[in-house]
């Protein structure tokens, strides 16, 4: 029987997505993706990280969660201006952001419906359609 070393998943996701597995990239990575889907900003991954004894300035995980983003391991989803979370689930789907909260929940990509779009410019094609509603407690 084949020995999975802790790192292992995370080398191997890393290498399919064509990145280089420098120790922060990997540390980071094993957070983001060892627990299944989530939704975290920057600072959250640099007080986890932190927490958990990882040697990593705030620059570098926004510059990791930028890099994870092109490609395609994450998809950032801009909430309001100046405020981002990074989604590790990169498949297609739209949110509820709770304003009072700032937690971020996942709706199926079919449960939205856009009965029309406006004309894109010319020579532009849509790349992708993210939805964010806006929910506040009652």
């Amino acid at each position: 029987m084949k020995t999975i070393r802790p790192f292992t998943h995370a080398v191997d996701r890393l290498n399919a997505a064509g990145l280089r597995p420098t120790r922060q990239r990997l540390a980071l990575a094993r957070l983001l993706f060892e627990d299944g889907n989530r939704h975290i900003t920057a600072e959250q991954l640099h007080r986890e990280a932190t927490e958990g004894g990882v040697k990593v300035s705030l620059a570098t995980v926004y510059n990791t969660l930028n890099q994870f983003t092109e490609v395609g391991l994450l998809r950032e989803v801009a909430v309001e201006a100046g405020r981002a979370y990074f989604d590790t689930n990169a498949t297609a789907h739209h949110h509820f952001f709770n304003d009072d909260t700032g937690e971020l929940l996942d709706i199926p990509g079919d449960s939205v419906v856009l009965s029309s779009l406006p004309d894109v410019p010319e020579n532009m094609v849509i790349g992708a359609i993210d939805v964010v509603v806006h929910i506040r407690n009652k």
